[in-house]
């Protein structure tokens, strides 16, 4: 009993400071969506990409090596003959591209835009107003996706999103306590909406859009939340069978927490070392997937060891608080 009682973490003495570091975790996204909802034409609390509006992405191989102050003139050029809020990007070239390429390429510019055809003389305009800033820019790639598929993919990653929540919640009620439960589930929509919160604020200021990968970060962030939740329950539900009648539940909390806590630190640690080298030597395509994955695991991590096991010890005290005796109605 005495091991358990030596805390390198409080969780019931400062859970209202547990409380407060959330709700700034949380606020700012929450009115970033909010305003996101309100500004965007299709009212989406964050920016998407062409797979949920539809839209076409080309690729553009150049011999010249290219940089982001070169995208700017890029944006200018493409403004002017009507493309209305080109996204671009740089991305790197691979040993498969350069075979396949007329041209010896050096970089390769990604141009995101409105729905047009494969043969729209909207691409050929964009090939020449590419050719009056680089040397024979060569078309490599177009990709479309129609508006109507654009919006069945979102309708499918709504109801992919939905179902592994409600798998989890049946879980979860099945597993533990009433209250275990809930507080689990909580957690998972605080880290949900902290990393949809932070792609909404990343929205607004520099343009970042969410796409299929991104749900699929969603999903991945969840499984590895409600993962990390159960081992701090599964300690604290094992403390409560062999000290609930020589500790209160607040220190049964503390003292499980304590013990899981390397754990969680260790393995979310490794893991993030190895998203931290996809993010800075992997492909522009998936950063904003691992970026999606970095943050998820993060506050992961967090939601499990403070504010999870902040609400069961809440709920524990609300249930057991002493009831207010009922007034006396003086008789008439």
């Amino acid at each position: 009993m005495f091991a358990l009682k030596r805390h390198l973490v409080h969780i019931v003495k400062y859970r209202i400071l547990w409380m407060v570091l959330s709700a700034i975790l949380l606020i700012p996204g929450i009115v970033a969506m909010v305003y996101s909802s309100v500004t965007y034409p299709n009212h989406a609390p964050m920016k998407v990409g062409i797979d949920y509006t539809g839209g076409t992405i080309l690729q553009y191989g150049l011999k010249q090596k290219i940089t982001n102050n070169d995208l700017t003139a890029t944006r200018a050029n493409l403004e002017k003959i009507g493309v209305e809020n080109p996204y671009l990007q740089i991305l790197n070239v691979n040993n498969t591209q350069q075979e396949e390429t007329k041209n010896n390429i050096s970089s390769i510019i990604s141009i995101r835009t409105k729905f047009i055809g494969e043969s729209s003389e909207d691409v050929q305009n964009i090939t020449n107003a590419l050719s009056s800033q680089f040397e024979n820019p060569e078309l490599i790639q177009v990709s479309s996706v129609g508006p109507t598929m654009g919006k069945e993919l979102f309708k499918n990653s709504f109801i992919a999103v939905a179902l592994a929540f409600l798998g989890i919640c049946i879980y979860l009620s099945l597993r533990f306590r009433f209250d275990y439960a809930v507080a689990a589930i909580l957690g998972i929509l605080h880290d949900v909406l902290f990393v949809c919160g932070a792609f909404s604020i990343l929205g607004l200021l520099y343009n970042v859009q969410i796409d299929g990968l991104f749900i699929t970060a969603i999903l991945t962030v969840i499984g590895f939340s409600v993962h990390d939740t159960i081992v701090v329950f599964d300690r604290i539900r094992e403390n409560l069978r062999y000290y609930s009648k020589k500790m209160s539940f607040g220190e049964i909390v503390d003292a499980s927490v304590n013990q899981t806590l390397a754990r969680s630190i260790n393995t979310s640690l490794t893991t993030l070392i190895t998203l931290f080298a996809l993010y800075f030597f992997g492909g522009v395509t998936t950063k904003d997937f691992v970026l999606a994955m970095i943050l998820g695991i993060a506050i992961g991590t967090y939601s499990s060891i403070f504010f999870c096991s902040m609400l069961i010890d809440f709920w524990n005290d609300k249930k057991n608080a002493p009831k207010a005796p009922a007034k006396e109605i003086p008789a008439a």
